[in-house]
C-alpha cells in the first residue's frame, strides 16, 4: 500500500457528553475554530447538511468540546464551548452551529458593584477566580502590584478583568478553567514556563499580507489625572513628545496614568507592523502569544520578532485544513 502523501485532517466533536464525530463527519461542510487574546471569546462555527431531515436542532445552552489535528499524531484538545447560536437554512438544508468559549459565558458576563481598597493586582484577580471557581494564573510580577484604590461600578467581572489587561498591557483572559493574566510578549505562560517558538518559511503558505506604518509612530503617549491639591489635570508622558498620543480619560493617580500610558505605548508599538499569513496545512498547535519567527519574505520581515494575536483553523469536508494567523511586531 502507497504511503498518503499529505497528512489527513482529523477532529472530534462531543455535544453534551455525547460523541457525535462519526455521525457528523459525512455531513461535514466546515468546522472553523478561531482562538484570540484577551475578551474576545474563542469560537467555533460548525456547518453540516441536513438533506435527509434526519439532524436534530442543539439546544442553546449546551456544550460543545473540539479537538482538531491530523491522523496519525494526534488531537490537540481546543477546550469546552458553549451552543450560542443555532441556524437551520435551506435549501439544501444546512444546520449552522455556533459556540463561544463556555469559561466567558454566565455569572462571569454578569454587572456588580464593589470596590478594592489598599490591596494587590493579584489579590483582587484571586478574589475573582475564587468567586468563579478559577484557577488564577497571574504572572508574579503583575500579581505583586500594588492598586490603592479600585471600583468595579455596574460591571462584569470580565469587563474588569479586561480592563485591568488594558491598564497594564497583559493578556487577560480566562480560559480552560484559569483566570490568566500576564504580559503580552513576555514568551512565558502566567507560572514562567517558556511557551514554545513557532517557525514558518514562506513556503509553507499560499497568502500573506505585511503591513507597515512607521510614518504614522507615535513617539509617546500622555495620560492625565486629577491633582485634587493643585486643582487641575497634570499629565504623565511615556515617551517623548515629538508626536505623542494623548489619552482622553483622566485617572486617579498619577500612578494609574502612568501605568496606562506604558501600556498603549507598547501596543502602539507592536501595532506598527503586522503580518497576516495562512498556512497550507492546518497547524492546530499553534496559539495566541506564542513568539513567531518566519523566513523566506523580504528582509524586514524575516528580521521581525512576531507574536501570534489570533489564529484561525478551518476545516472543510472535502478534506482541507489550513490556519489563518495575525501576527504582531512583539
Amino acid at each position: 500500500m502507497r504511503a498518503t502523501p499529505y497528512p489527513i485532517p482529523a477532529w472530534r466533536v462531543v455535544l453534551d457528553g455525547k460523541d457525535l464525530t462519526e455521525r457528523l463527519a459525512p455531513r461535514l461542510l466546515d468546522l472553523s475554530l478561531t482562538e484570540s487574546r484577551g475578551d474576545e471569546a474563542d469560537q467555533v462555527d460548525l456547518r453540516v447538511h441536513d438533506h435527509d431531515g434526519m439532524l436534530a436542532l442543539p439546544r442553546r445552552g449546551v456544550t460543545l468540546q473540539v479537538a482538531i489535528g491530523f491522523e496519525g499524531s494526534g488531537l490537540f484538545d481546543k477546550g469546552t464551548f458553549k451552543v450560542d447560536d443555532v441556524e437551520h437554512s435551506g435549501s439544501p438544508d444546512i444546520i449552522t452551529i455556533r459556540a463561544r468559549s463556555a469559561d466567558l459565558t454566565g455569572a462571569v458576563r454578569r454587572r456588580r458593584e464593589r470596590s478594592w481598597h489598599d490591596t494587590t493586582l493579584g489579590d483582587i484577580l484571586g478574589a475573582i477566580a475564587g468567586e468563579h471557581s478559577l484557577r488564577p494564573a497571574i504572572a508574579a510580577d503583575l500579581a505583586s502590584i500594588a492598586v490603592p484604590h479600585l471600583d468595579q461600578a455596574n460591571e462584569s467581572d470580565i469587563n474588569l478583568i479586561t480592563r485591568l489587561g488594558r491598564r497594564f498591557d497583559a493578556m487577560a483572559t480566562v480560559k480552560a478553567g484559569a483566570l490568566i493574566f500576564a504580559p503580552i510578549g513576555a514568551g512565558t505562560t502566567a507560572s514562567g514556563q517558556p511557551l514554545p517558538g513557532v517557525q514558518i518559511t514562506r513556503a509553507s503558505g499560499d497568502q500573506h499580507r505585511y503591513t507597515v506604518a512607521d510614518r504614522e509612530k507615535y513617539t509617546g503617549v500622555r495620560a492625565y489625572w486629577g491633582d485634587r491639591k493643585a486643582a487641575r489635570r497634570t499629565g504623565v508622558l511615556v515617551g517623548t513628545p515629538e508626536n505623542e498620543k494623548k489619552l482622553q480619560a483622566t485617572y486617579a493617580s498619577a500612578e494609574e496614568a502612568r501605568q496606562h500610558a506604558e501600556a498603549e505605548f507598547k501596543r502602539l508599538d507592536r501595532g506598527t507592523a503586522q503580518l497576516s499569513y495562512r498556512l497550507a496545512v492546518g497547524r492546530a498547535d499553534i496559539y495566541p502569544e506564542q513568539t513567531v519567527t518566519v523566513s523566506g519574505f523580504k528582509p524586514e520581515i524575516d528580521g521581525t520578532d512576531w507574536l501570534v494575536a489570533k489564529a484561525t483553523h478551518a476545516i472543510d469536508g472535502g478534506g482541507g485544513f489550513v490556519t489563518a494567523l495575525t501576527l504582531e511586531r512583539n
